[in-house]
């Protein structure tokens, strides 16, 4: 597993050292805008540093999306992917609309890359930044939550997007986080979600954060609301040091702490799985610059960086890292970070590549110089199987208590009180009506005639008697709503748990 933990710097050794080195498969992509120009000038440095690399080159992006690969790779693709298992990417473009789904999104959830790794730091006074002393790694959760891109168009006026949050997903993650800052030596890990809001979903990532964290009594713990802890990442992020967050919350911060740093153009992305791993620049391929050897590699160097650690070749890792910080040290800078009287040269793509390759072999003099360990954990069993929960859970009681009806209703000036008159007719003991919503808010009974109202009903109805409920029940319910010409637009059970419900309550109720 990539360790990614500089450790104390030891002296730099010659390329010689590595020509014994086995040369291990990578798939490589080149993408699109400014992608083929950095993939260039990053395995340039790479050839250069002695890493042992046997690369197979793949095509995805922009002209496989239009040549008629939905997710903008092509079969023959994924199959070099499973066979190496490891896969440097460049920035590609998805086409905006047309059912097109990203490539990115996909790789991570087709390959297992459940954990997300994007570490970021500053390097004051080199490159421009308010907080010289920034150093915070991010883990992010990278197959659940809304990326699952499971959206419908329900009614006329409202679209839908699923959150689906699993305990094997939240396990897998947050141990991942609490290892990862073990290995590295690092003092403290901090969850952020949103579970003052959304309970069940975020309340489990916290809730299995807290259970696997008791294991890791060494390692400072906290919790953050998201939205503050974004505010205190952007105004004190000394105050952090590992993030583990779920998809989209880590997707966000992860770009806004890259860009504290000093510039989202020098962080690079490692995304580890159990059987293969994928490393990629953070940025996206920047369309304006492309083909004008302006870019800067530097996010897609630091991501190979990692790859090396990943692959058992961490000594030429901190060859190139080391380079890398002279490089950044002597002033010579791209574009992006360049300050005038700061900087001592300008120079594009391929110049600043050659500048890390004349000083392979270098540390910095300012700059901590990095050494990087070999991975201190062993791969995981290369094996198909989904891993079993970390933590044993007994599988509990569930009992059926009712079910949400969600429909599509526009009638009688979107009055609650008539719709709920219709759905009153619809009732089937032991079920009865308790509550219609209006995009999560009561609206009966007892609502506001302030509250504003969308043609998207949650109806409530839950049992009144003996429970559990049976599926039969419900059918019976559907089929008097159905003769009613209610529009239904889907249905949830509604399900306790050893007792303990396992859905929300209306806001308001």
């Amino acid at each position: 597993m990539f360790d990614g933990a500089p450790s104390t710097p030891t002296p730099t050794h010659s390329p010689a050292t590595t020509a014994s080195l086995t040369p291990v498969p990578i798939t490589v992509a080149e993408g699109d805008g400014i992608g083929p120009e950095i993939m260039e000038a990053t395995l340039r440095v790479l050839e250069a540093a002695g890493a042992a690399l046997a690369v197979e080159r793949i095509e995805i992006g922009a002209r496989r999306y239009l040549a008629g690969a939905s997710a903008g790779i092509d079969p023959a693709s994924w199959d070099s992917l499973r066979r190496t298992r490891v896969f440097l990417k460049a920035p590609i473009s998805t086409p905006q609309g047309g059912g097109y789904k990203s490539l990115n999104v996909t790789a991570r959830k087709t390959l297992g890359l459940f954990a997300n790794v994007r570490p970021c730091v500053a390097y004051h006074p080199f490159v421009e930044t308010r907080h010289p002393g920034m150093d915070v790694v991010i883990v992010r959760e990278n197959e659940e939550d809304t990326y699952g891109g499971i959206e419908h168009r329900q009614t006329a006026e409202v679209t839908q997007c699923l959150k689906l949050i699993s305990r094997p997903g939240c396990e897998r993650i947050v141990r991942y986080a609490f290892d990862y800052a073990r290995r590295s030596g690092r003092q403290k890990v901090t969850c952020m979600t949103k579970d003052n809001i959304m309970k069940i979903t975020d309340g489990l990532f916290h809730q299995v954060f807290a259970e696997i964290g008791a294991e890791y009594p060494e390692i400072e713990q906290e919790h953050r609301i998201i939205d503050i802890g974004a505010a205190r990442l952007a105004t004190r992020p000394e105050d952090f040091d590992v993030i583990v967050t779920p998809n989209l919350y880590g997707d966000i911060i992860s770009d806004i702490a890259a860009e504290l740093a000093g510039s989202i153009g020098l962080a690079g992305s490692a995304n580890i799985g159990r059987e293969c791993a994928m490393f990629e620049a953070i940025h996206g391929s920047a369309p304006d610059i492309a083909g004008q050897g302006l870019a800067n590699p530097s996010g897609l160097l630091l991501a190979a960086v990692m790859m090396l650690v990943h692959i058992d070749q961490a000594e030429v890792a901190g060859r190139v890292h080391n380079a890398w910080l002279r490089t950044l040290e002597d002033g010579i800078h791209t574009p992006d970070v360049h300050r005038p009287g700061k900087s001592r040269r300008r120079v594009g793509t391929r110049d600043f590549a050659s500048a890390v390759i004349d000083r392979l072999g270098s540390e910095p003099r300012h700059l901590r110089p990095v050494n990087y360990r070999a991975p201190s954990l062993p791969e995981a069993p290369a094996t198909s199987a989904a891993p079993a929960p970390a933590i044993a859970v007994r599988r509990p009681v569930k009992e059926l208590r009712g079910v949400d009806v969600f429909v599509e209703w526009d009638e009688r000036g979107r009055d609650p009180a008539a719709l709920a008159r219709l759905l009153a007719l619809a009732e089937v003991p032991p079920l009865r009506l308790s509550l219609i919503t209006n995009r999560g808010v009561k609206v009966h009974p007892g609502g506001f005639p302030e509250t504003s109202c969308t043609d998207h009903w949650r109806c409530r109805f839950v049992a009144d008697g003996e429970l559990p409920l049976s599926p039969a029940e419900i059918i019976a319910l559907l089929r008097m709503l159905h003769d009613l010409r209610v529009d239904v637009i889907k249905t949830e059970n509604l399900y306790a748990f050893d007792g303990e419900r396992g859905y929300s309550l209306g806001q308001g109720e």
